[in-house]
């Protein structure tokens, strides 16, 4: 079968070497790709990259008519809440992801909160306003810590914890009035401060059934100690320890199924990968957030440790027959570390040739390239805040976490950056 990838980061990078493993995927193509996916060399698959963005609809929809693409995957949450699921679909092409209504459960934090406040699915208390002066005059009588949150998309940084009324009034400033995120924040929720341990669940979803996949434990802050600006994620480890067998059996019974059920009675029928968001409170589990897709480096440590053919998966979901699969996952722990460039999240330099991946076997080492191009004499050179997601699985956490490092050792680049802490709370567990 000839596949199409569309996005171009280390999430794709991951859907595509998992695709690769598949016996029966004969071709690859991502667009746009990256220099690590173009570099692919697998034995019996044609793996390329073509310069179409991830946006671009209609030339996306024409390319994979002309060149008879049999199976789309759409990995990036831009073009799956505007609608490429339904563009293809209407094309008459095969395609894994939620069409624009279903999306609308990560492209709107509003629609989620309010869904799960109608069929008490446990989140966080919250507000939402689409007018600045009211959202100012409900914070003079909120409780500190806040969260605020641009309620659309922001890749990943849309959301302020604020621990006085000083910065949720400066944060406001931000996200309604300064636009930092765009039209992202013409709307925003204000969501009651939720302390625990955060554990991300990746699932696939068929419309009814839902099949859950590795637990997995993110890194948002830019700096050690889970200091500095929030990013797009710089490392994350799966399985969490903190996921246990009674996490699991309160999510099964009040979360996962509530939630496609949910998005089932509202008339929007899900289909693809349900990304939760979950902290472990005191009183018990709640839904911080949802993605629509795979999350980002959360996939570079779940998908290596896939059993299943992820094609099966994939076409499951589309057909409506994933409760005829079981999902099964490897007994071992991943960890991944994102080396980025100095200065990520704000500003930083690129074009940086990228040495040290002929280390790298993509057995037990992966090295997912996320924010990497080709420079003018061919070499692979940085071109991105998050540039490469080293991932290393082990025997167990510990392990992992010890073989992702020393692999992290193996690549160099000017202006070169990791946190030094991903995985630390492994430790305590």
């Amino acid at each position: 079968m000839r596949v199409l990838v569309v996005g171009s980061g280390g999430r794709e990078h991951a859907i595509c070497q998992a695709l690769a493993k598949s016996k029966r995927v004969t071709e690859i193509v991502c667009c746009p790709g990256n220099a690590g996916i173009a570099s692919m060399n697998v034995e019996g698959k044609k793996i390329s990259c073509e310069k179409i963005g991830a946006m671009e609809f209609e030339k996306l929809v024409s390319f994979a008519k002309d060149t008879k693409v049999d199976f789309t995957v759409i990995g990036m949450d831009d073009p799956l809440v505007g609608g490429i699921v339904d563009e293809f679909e209407k094309a008459g092409l095969k395609v894994f992801g939620p069409r624009k209504n279903a999306a609308i459960l990560e492209g709107s934090k509003a629609f989620s909160k309010d869904l799960m406040k109608k069929y008490n699915i446990p989140t966080a208390g919250y507000e939402t306003f689409d007018d600045a002066s009211k959202a100012l005059a409900y914070l003079e009588t909120a409780k500190m810590p806040i969260v605020l949150k641009a309620d659309g998309l922001a890749l990943g940084k849309g959301v302020l914890i604020c621990n006085t009324l000083e910065e949720a009034k400066a944060g406001v400033k931000e996200i309604m009035l300064d636009k930092k995120f765009g039209s992202a924040g013409n709307h925003m929720v204000v969501e009651e401060f939720m302390t625990g341990r955060e554990v991300s669940v990746l699932s696939f979803v068929d419309g009814n059934t839902i099949q859950i996949m590795s637990s997995a434990q993110d890194h948002k802050r830019a700096k050690d100690g889970d200091t500095g600006l929030n990013t797009g994620g710089m490392g994350t480890f799966s399985p969490s320890p903190f996921y246990t067998k009674e996490v699991d059996e309160f999510c099964k019974a009040n979360i996962y199924q509530k939630t496609v059920d949910a998005m089932k009675s509202e008339g929007r029928e899900f289909k693809g990968v349900i990304f939760f968001g979950l902290m472990l409170t005191e009183e018990g589990p709640k839904v911080l957030e949802y993605n629509a897709r795979f999350g980002d480096p959360e996939a570079q440590v779940v998908l290596p440790r896939m059993k299943n053919d992820i094609l099966d998966v994939m076409e499951a979901c589309v057909d409506g027959t994933l409760d005829q699969l079981t999902l099964e996952f490897e007994d071992n722990a991943a960890v991944c570390v994102v080396l980025a460039s100095e200065g990520y999240p704000v500003s930083y330099e690129k074009g940086f040739p990228i040495t040290g991946f002929e280390k790298f076997d993509n057995e037990n080492y992966f090295c997912f390239h996320a924010g990497t191009a080709f420079g003018e004499n061919g070499e692979i050179v940085t071109n991105g805040g998050r540039v490469l997601g080293i991932t290393a699985k082990g025997s167990d956490l510990k392990s992992a976490r010890a073989e992702a490092y020393k692999a992290t050792e193996w690549i160099d680049f000017k202006n070169k950056y990791k946190r030094n802490d991903i995985g630390k709370a492994i430790d305590e567990a």
